[in-house]
């Protein structure tokens, strides 16, 4: 096996960035989800409430997160920290600090966005403060992530994708791009599921090792077009994930392991990396 796909989303619910390579981090990859919305009570923001989040492209230079939209002229945030006091953020049941950014960002924000976007702001994640990933499926150790929902990575494979699609043109459906379910690894598999019993990804030369610890539970973002952030389909691919039952002992639409990293740290992972995979007993 080998990994086809990397992927980061410097900001939280933002189009995401193709890479080649990237640094390993104990918080996922380098840059990823360091950036997140907040509405003016300080909750987080993403597609689910504003599907127009998508149509935001995000790059990164090496001074520079920029942020690009048809509508209006791109945004330069500097990656030097902000000055100013720390803010206290939310992200589903977690408490964060996080830096503010810049108020040229909510005005951008409102010109390319419209009304919609009345009040966002951006922070940044204050990297002194540690989330905490809950200890539930960790067996006894403990990780941390920035921004992302609640762990540091995601998994996705190409035979899952490739079983779903099956199954959708099979009921007169679209099939759907692997951007749907924002993997942050890709690994190429001809077997559908084949990650739902990995216990560990390795390196085949041992330079890093992954541990999955929790199948993924999908919410309506994988129903946005991440190009047009139109709903084809308002109900797929929920539904037919639905009906394929991949996790049988849980209830909802499953799709990819979130996973921690249990080795190699500082070190670099890259498309193109073979993969050994250590499957639990069935």
């Amino acid at each position: 096996m080998q990994i086809t796909q990397l992927n980061i989303y410097p900001v939280k619910s933002l189009k995401g960035i193709s890479v080649t390579r990237s640094e390993l981090q104990e918080h996922g990859l380098a840059w990823d989800r360091r950036w997140m919305l907040v509405d003016t009570h300080q909750r987080f923001v993403t597609q689910r409430q504003l599907p127009a989040l998508a149509t935001i492209e995000v790059a990164l230079t090496d001074e520079s997160l920029v942020l690009s939209h048809p509508d209006v002229e791109p945004l330069s945030i500097p990656l030097a920290e902000p000055q100013g006091n720390l803010r206290l953020v939310n992200v589903w049941d977690d408490h964060c600090k996080a830096l503010p950014e810049s108020e040229n960002v909510t005005r951008w924000l409102e010109a390319a966005l419209g009304e919609q976007a009345q009040g966002l702001s951006l922070v940044r994640f204050a990297t002194e403060f540690t989330r905490a990933v809950e200890q539930d499926f960790l067996d006894g150790g403990s990780a941390h992530t920035y921004f992302a929902d609640g762990y540091p990575f995601l998994v996705a494979t190409t035979g899952s994708l490739d079983a779903l699609n099956q199954a959708l043109v099979a009921k007169g459906q679209a099939p759907v791009p692997m951007n749907r379910f924002r993997p942050n690894i890709v690994v190429e598999s001809n077997e559908a599921w084949a990650e739902d019993r990995w216990v560990t990804l390795n390196e085949q030369n041992g330079a890093f090792q992954l541990a999955l610890r929790k199948p993924c539970k999908r919410c309506k973002i994988t129903t946005i077009d991440q190009h047009t952030a139109a709903v084809p389909a308002p109900a797929e691919p929920l539904k037919t994930l639905v009906e394929l039952n991949t996790q049988p002992s849980l209830k909802g639409a499953y799709f990819g392991q979130n996973a921690t990293l249990i080795a190699g740290v500082g070190g670099v992972i890259r498309v193109g990396d073979r993969l050994v995979a250590a499957s639990r007993g069935v």
